[in-house]
């Protein structure tokens, strides 16, 4: 029997029995549609970190003041400071850029409109460190600096925040902790980064921090942008070896700063992802098990329907080998049928979980191929026994069948 006319009684077989065929393909369906769903989901959230590490600059380390000890009591306060930033940028070979920060919760007025951000000190290339865009206007300069000039550059989300738009407000001035700074520019969206949205932010001149909002001479942050080809490992090894120098640190004593790798804790984040959709998938996938279940069952009792045609069949000639393709592939196509409604379904799921729900979905080539492949190993696996009992009947008992 040639494959074509097995596989058209196969599906003249699942047309007579359309509404069994339907409820017997709803497992492998509902199978499908999930692990399509789950996967998009979770390749989606890697997508999503993967523009989070592009935007926030994989090579980018954050030097912070740490929790330690001073005589057996401990302390927890700023360490660092613009001599600190100063001598990691012309005694390494290691770094690109080395931005100080200091930040602050500050009430902010702007007509009878405020609200309260973070305002962020910081030197001009800050920008360019942290892969910035200036939307409308300028970035502050070193001679806004120098000057402790009262200038201001706003995230992209405070026009909104202020009930203004972002080219009216430049220009304008606004009340940070009371004190009237000119807004000189609005940067491009940059979107969460997990931890906090930079698009809330202010930005200040560092100078103009220290001595006009915060008087606090003292950074908070040093962000260090390590040239490209140089590892990691290597650069935080150089700023361990200057700061230490800095502050006076004895060999054996603890370090007052930690260094965080902002590219390692976006790694974690997409291990735990990859992680949480394999196990969802993997629950999704015993669906498409209890689904060839189902199929196995309806294949059992199609064999006992059709016991008399099975006699005909080998009457006429038709080998065991004929009677198990025909079962098999009856069994294959009502999962490769279930699973082509499952993508689909999966598909329309996903859609509506980017549409309606803002998440971030991204159908793989590969998801697809292994929902397809898994469907038409289930059919196979749990066809064969149907299959097997099929062709076994003894052709006489089979014709006597009632």
């Amino acid at each position: 029997m040639l494959l074509g006319e097995t596989l058209l009684i196969a599906l003249q077989s699942i047309r007579c029995n359309l509404f069994r065929a339907s409820l017997t393909m709803l497992g492998i369906i509902i199978g499908v549609a999930a692990v399509i769903t789950m996967v998009a989901l979770g390749t989606g959230a890697r997508a999503a970190i993967d523009e989070q590490m592009a935007a926030l600059g994989g090579n980018i380390l954050s030097i912070s003041s740490s929790h330690w000890f001073n005589r057996g009591v401990a302390r927890d306060q700023d360490t660092l400071t613009t001599d600190d930033a100063h001598a990691l940028a012309i005694e390494s070979e290691y770094f690109d850029g080395v931005v100080p920060e200091i930040d602050a919760r500050q009430q902010v007025e702007y007509g009878n409109r405020n609200l309260i951000s973070t305002i962020l000190g910081t030197t001009p290339n800050y920008e360019e460190v942290h892969l910035f865009e200036v939307a409308i206007g300028r970035m502050f300069n070193e001679s806004d600096d120098s000057a402790r000039r009262r200038v201001a550059v706003l995230g992209s989300e405070i026009p909104g925040m202020l009930e203004t738009d972002a080219s009216s407000i430049v220009g304008r001035k606004i009340q940070i902790r009371s004190i009237s700074f000119d807004v000189i520019g609005v940067l491009e969206s940059k979107g969460s980064s997990g931890w906090r949205n930079p698009d809330d932010d202010i930005w200040i001149p560092l100078s103009t921090a220290q001595f006009r909002v915060t008087g606090n001479k003292l950074v908070e942050n040093i962000s260090v942008k390590v040239r490209d080809g140089v590892a990691i490992e290597l650069a935080m090894v150089d700023i361990e070896r200057i700061l230490r120098r800095e502050h006076g640190i004895l060999p054996g004593a603890d370090n007052d700063f930690s260094i965080m790798n902002r590219k390692q804790f976006l790694d974690s984040r997409q291990e735990a992802t990859e992680v949480f959709t394999y196990l969802l998938a993997g629950i999704a996938g015993v669906s498409l098990v209890v689904g060839g279940i189902g199929i196995m069952n309806i294949m059992l009792v199609t064999v006992t329907e059709r016991t008399r045609e099975i006699g005909i069949r080998k009457a006429m000639g038709a080998t065991k080998g004929n009677i198990m393709l025909q079962f098999l592939v009856e069994a294959m196509t009502l999962c490769l049928l279930g699973g082509g409604l499952g993508l689909a379904l999966g598909a329309g799921a996903s859609y509506f979980a980017a549409e309606f729900a803002g998440w971030q979905t991204q159908i793989s080539f590969a998801s697809v191929v292994m929902a397809f492949t898994f469907s038409a190993a289930v059919g196979l696996v749990f066809g064969i026994w149907p299959a097997k009992r099929a062709a076994g009947l003894d052709p006489i008992d089979a014709l006597r069948y009632e």
